[in-house]
């Protein structure tokens, strides 16, 4: 019986009860398991380890993305507690950029030769909103283009790709971004978990140098603490890789 009056068809448990259990006994793979046994219970790792554990780990057929998962003492309810900002990575992504900038045609020369797939202005309006047309990773525009781009906030808004002056995304200087977009730039923010999530390389890159690119994000997102936030800033931090592991990093020597 369900709540003392109907009863528990075949079809009710398998809509209702049926994919609750299997997610509660749900069991992690062979390679998932092994690897979940060289990381020990309760430590934190400094991070070159860590980085180096995750990227042993990292046993899928493909260059596994290695992400950095920080999560803050801030409230990302209020607006004197946000943090969010954009970083240069010193070794880049690893992840080839597709630019898409909005400017004035006096700039279209300098934004092509810095590597823009894509500069134009109205007809790049049209294309998106008549087309649906989204083949690009990165969208960058000069101030003078925000009163066009603000028409595509709908389309641009829930992606992650309105252009914002935080981001450094918003510039007159638009060759300067693109180069940027190229060598690796990526933008960090808080989620409503109060966690900033990030990708900080390729497993095929090696510890060392994904150290040097975490330690950049570690600093940056250091620098952005608001003035509102109280007690301790960095709460915790995680490493793991597209289908590998999680290794809990030591935030201590960041200082925050």
């Amino acid at each position: 019986m369900v709540g003392g009056n109907f009863p528990l068809t075949e079809v009710a448990f398998s809509v209702s009860v049926l994919p609750l259990y299997r997610r509660i006994n749900m069991k992690h793979g062979k390679k998932y398991v092994d690897s979940k046994k060289t990381v020990e219970n309760d430590k934190f790792y400094d991070s070159v380890e860590a980085l180096d554990l995750v990227c042993k780990n990292a046993k899928a057929k493909f260059d596994e993305t290695i992400e950095a998962h920080v999560r803050l003492g801030v409230d990302s309810r209020h607006a004197d507690q946000q943090v969010r900002g954009a970083v240069v990575l010193p070794n880049g992504t690893g992840k080839k950029v597709r630019v898409c900038v909005f400017c004035k045609e006096d700039k279209y020369e300098a934004a092509k030769a810095a590597g823009a797939e894509f500069v134009g202005g109205q007809d790049l309006v049209d294309k998106i909103v008549k087309e649906n047309w989204m083949e690009f990773d990165v969208v960058i525009a000069s101030p003078d283009m925000m009163g066009l781009v603000g028409r595509l906030g709908k389309v641009l808004g829930p992606r992650g790709l309105m252009p914002n002056p935080k981001a450094g995304t918003v510039t007159p200087d638009v060759a300067k971004a693109v180069a940027e977009a190229k060598a690796g730039k990526i933008e960090y923010r808080l989620d409503k978990t109060n966690i900033i999530h990030c990708p900080i390389g390729k497993a095929s890159f090696g510890a060392e140098k994904l150290d040097e690119n975490f330690t950049t994000l570690m600093e940056a997102i250091v620098k952005a603490k608001p003035a509102a936030a109280k007690g301790t800033y960095l709460k915790s931090c995680v490493v793991t890789s597209t289908m590998g592991i999680g290794v809990p990093v030591s935030t201590v020597k960041y200082g925050a």
